[in-house]
């Protein structure tokens, strides 16, 4: 029995390995679907990327927030004739929506100095694992600072909204019957 064991694995072996034997000799592999990234400044950031970190856009970080009824300004004040906002609701929002987009432009250019600085050092072969573990650490902060800009303009527009008003912008945004949490 011991040697139909081992009569079995040796044939399971030998099958794959003698089709790759059988390919077409020379043929290279399939290239990388990476190839087209080589040329970027830098490499783990596409250049759209870079210019949502640097203007402050939203990058899917408060979607969180969005799809369970905490609105958001910016969407808010496109929305606010519909949405019926006061003159003072639109100048909270007005401020919550420049305070998040300060505090996430300046984010933004440290995560791309960051990813910069990380690519570089990969790029030169000169990264020691305490210099990965330090910048790959700090990056994640920074994205978990800038998430939590993002959601903080969540939660103040819904503090700044009456409920008719933000279950207005939750039928407006094709939000309604979604199956979102009430809060």
């Amino acid at each position: 029995m011991r040697r139909l064991s081992i009569a079995a694995l040796l044939s399971a072996v030998a099958v794959p390995l003698s089709a790759q034997e059988h390919q077409h000799p020379g043929t290279p592999p399939a290239a990388s679907p990476y190839v087209s990234m080589t040329g970027r400044e830098i490499k783990a950031l596409a250049p759209e990327q870079i210019e949502q970190y640097r203007s402050g856009e939203g990058i899917g970080f408060a979607l969180a927030a969005e799809l369970n009824r905490y609105p958001g300004p910016k969407h808010a004040l496109e929305l606010a004739d519909s949405l019926g906002l006061t003159a003072e609701q639109r100048q909270a929002l007005t401020a919550a929506q420049a305070a998040m987009r300060g505090a996430a432009v300046r984010l933004g250019e440290r995560i791309i100095a960051k990813e910069r600085e990380l690519d570089r050092a990969f790029a030169g072969r000169t990264i020691s694992e305490r210099q990965l573990r330090g910048l790959t650490n700090e990056i994640g902060r920074l994205q978990g600072q800038l998430r939590a800009a993002h959601l903080a303009a969540h939660l103040a527009t819904t503090r700044v909204l009456t409920a008719e008003q933000a279950a207005r912008y939750e039928r407006l945004r094709g939000y309604a019957g979604g199956g979102a949490h009430q809060h």
